[in-house]
C-alpha cells in the first residue's frame, strides 16, 4: 500500500515488529508508513472513515484484535479481515459489528511471500458501500494482467472467504495432480529430476503454464547443498502438512451436494502421507504388481501432459460447481467469470487455463458445467483416450494417482446419461421403503420386492428429509 502512495499506519502486539517495519520502510524508498503503540494510537492516526485491515490467526485472534480495536472506532469506519476464515464466522462478526455501525469484509488473499510483496489476488466480500471506500486501494495494489487487477466485488460478507476457500481446494488439487505426474515421471519411466525439471519448464511454456508447474521445475532443479549430492526434494520427507481449508472445501462440496473429487482425493492423499510409519510397515507386508507394462517413453510423456491438462479442467469444474452451488443458496451473485480473473495472477493458481475459463464463463454465465464449454468439451474429447491410458498404466504399474483417476471418473460419470443409480436407490427402496422415481411415468413408487414387504402409507411422507 505505501509503494502505490497510501499513508499507512501499522500496529502489532509486539512493537519491536512495528519498528522493523517502519525501518525497512525508510530503507526501502522511505515510504510513508507510521508506526503505532497500541490500539488507541492507532486508530486515533487514522483518517476518518477508518479502513483497517487485519492479517491475524484464524479464530479467536481475529475476535480478540477486532475487540481492541472496535473500542476506538466509530460507525462507517471498516474492518477488513484479510486471513484464511471459516465463512460463517465472517458473516458472525459482520452481524456483531454492524450492531456499532462498523463495516466488516472478509477479504480472501492468496499469493504467499511474492504476492504480498509485489501484489496479490485479492477476494473482498462484504457490504458494497465499505468494498467501495477500499476499492482505490485494492485496485492499486492487486496483482495486474496487462491493466486488469486481480480483484473485484465478489459479493455479501462470507462471499470473499469462501471463494478463497475453493481457491486453495483447487490448489490442494492442482498440486496432488502435479506430483502424481512426478511419481510416473520417475517411477516408470526413470527420468532424473533434472530431466523432470526440463521436461516441466518445457511444459510451462504451452497450454499447463502455471505458477505451480514453474515452481515444480525449479524445486526439481534444486541441489541439495547439505549433502551435495542429488537435489533436495530426494531428502523431503513425503508427509504433507496442511492448515485446513482443503479440509473445509471438502466439507463445502458434501455440504452442498457438489462432487468434488479430485480435490477430495487430493485431501485424502494428503491424509495417507501422514501415515508414514503404517505405510513403512505395510510396504514390507503388502505387495504390487510383479511384471511391469512395456511402455513407450514419448508417448507416456504425451499423454501424461494431455492427462494433468484434462484433470487441472475438471478440478476448476468442481470448485467453480461448488462456489456456484454456495452463491445460489446463500444469494450472493457471485461472478464466477470475476473468480476466473482474480486467480489469473498474483495466487498460487494463477495459470493460463484461467483466461480460457474467464472467457467459457462470460460467454454463458449459467454454464451447467466447465466441461461441457464447447472449446473445453472438444480439447477434453480429442485427450480423453491419453488420459485413459495414463490412468490404466499407473494402475498396472502399482503407483497410486487418486486425483488423476478420481478426475477422470468425474467426467466420466458427469458425461453418461444413465448411471447404476438405478440399483442403490432401488436397494434403499428394498430395506428402508425410501420409494423411486419411474423413468417411464410421472409419480413417486414403492415396490413390493417380496412377500414380506407390507404396504407402507403415504409415499410422499417417505421421501421427507431427503437432502
Amino acid at each position: 500500500m505505501a509503494e502505490h502512495k497510501f499513508k499507512v499506519a501499522v500496529g502489532n502486539r509486539s512493537y519491536g515488529k512495528v519498528e522493523a517495519t517502519v525501518e525497512r520502510a525508510k530503507n526501502e524508498g522511505n515510504l510513508p508508513i507510521l508506526g503505532c503503540n497500541g490500539p488507541k494510537e492507532f486508530c486515533a492516526q487514522l483518517a476518518k472513515p477508518r479502513k483497517v485491515i487485519i492479517l491475524v490467526q484464524a479464530g479467536k485472534p481475529v475476535d480478540d484484535t477486532i475487540a481492541k480495536l472496535s473500542e476506538f472506532m466509530e460507525a462507517g469506519d471498516v474492518i477488513v479481515d484479510g486471513g484464511n476464515e471459516w465463512y460463517p464466522n465472517s458473516i458472525r462478526r459482520a452481524e456483531e459489528l454492524a450492531e456499532k455501525g462498523i463495516h466488516f469484509i472478509g477479504m480472501g488473499i492468496s499469493g504467499g511471500e511474492e504476492g504480498a510483496r509485489n501484489g496479490p489476488s485479492l477476494m473482498p466480500g462484504g457490504p458494497k458501500e465499505a468494498y467501495d471506500l477500499i476499492e482505490p486501494i485494492l485496485l492499486s495494489c492487486a496483482a495486474k494482467i496487462g491493466s486488469e487487477a486481480c480483484t473485484g466485488y465478489v459479493g455479501p460478507v462470507g462471499s470473499g472467504n469462501y471463494v478463497k476457500m475453493v481457491h486453495n481446494g483447487i490448489e490442494y488439487g492442482d498440486m496432488q495432480l502435479i506430483s502424481e505426474v512426478y511419481d510416473l515421471l520417475r517411477k516408470v519411466i526413470g527420468m532424473s529430476n533434472e530431466e523432470m525439471s526440463e521436461l516441466f519448464t518445457e511444459w510451462n511454456k504451452g497450454e499447463l503454464e502455471s505458477f505451480l508447474i514453474e515452481i515444480t521445475a525449479s524445486i526439481l532443479a534444486k541441489k541439495d547443498d547439505l549433502t551435495n549430492e542429488g537435489g533436495v526434494v530426494d531428502y523431503v520427507l513425503d508427509k504433507t502438512g496442511m492448515k485446513g481449508t482443503g479440509r473445509w472445501t471438502v466439507q463445502e462440496a458434501a455440504e452442498q451436494s457438489v462432487a468434488a473429487p479430485t480435490i477430495t482425493a487430493s485431501l485424502d492423499a494428503r491424509y495417507m502421507s501422514g501415515r508414514k510409519s503404517e505405510r513403512v510397515a505395510a510396504s514390507k507386508i503388502l505387495e504390487g504388481p510383479t511384471e511391469m507394462p512395456a511402455i513407450d517413453k514419448d508417448q507416456v510423456i504425451a499423454d501424461l501432459q494431455a492427462a494433468l491438462y484434462c484433470s487441472k479442467v475438471t478440478s476448476y469444474a468442481q470448485g467453480l460447481s461448488l462456489i456456484k452451488a454456495a452463491s445460489n443458496k446463500n444469494k450472493w451473485d457471485v461472478d464466477l467469470a470475476l473468480c476466473a480473473r482474480m486467480w489469473r495472477g498474483g495466487c498460487i493458481i494463477r495459470a493460463q487455463l484461467l483466461s480460457k475459463i474467464e472467457n467459457a464463463l462470460k460467454l454463458n454465465k449459467d454454464l451447467p458445467n466447465l466441461m461441457v464449454d464447447r472449446n473445453f468439451a472438444t480439447e477434453i474429447n480429442i485427450r480423453q483416450m491419453a488420459w485413459r491410458r495414463i490412468v490404466t498404466l499407473a494402475f498396472a504399474s502399482g503407483i497410486s494417482c487418486p486425483a488423476l483417476s478420481s478426475s477422470l471418473t468425474y467426467y466420466d460419470q458427469y458425461r453418461r446419461e444413465s448411471l447404476p443409480a438405478n440399483l442403490v436407490q432401488a436397494q434403499r427402496d428394498f430395506f428402508g421403503g425410501h420409494t423411486f422415481e419411474r423413468v417411464d411415468r410421472e409419480g413417486t413408487f414403492h415396490c413390493a420386492w417380496t412377500r414380506a414387504h407390507k404396504d407402507i402409507g403415504d409415499l410422499n411422507s417417505r421421501t421427507a428429509g431427503e437432502i
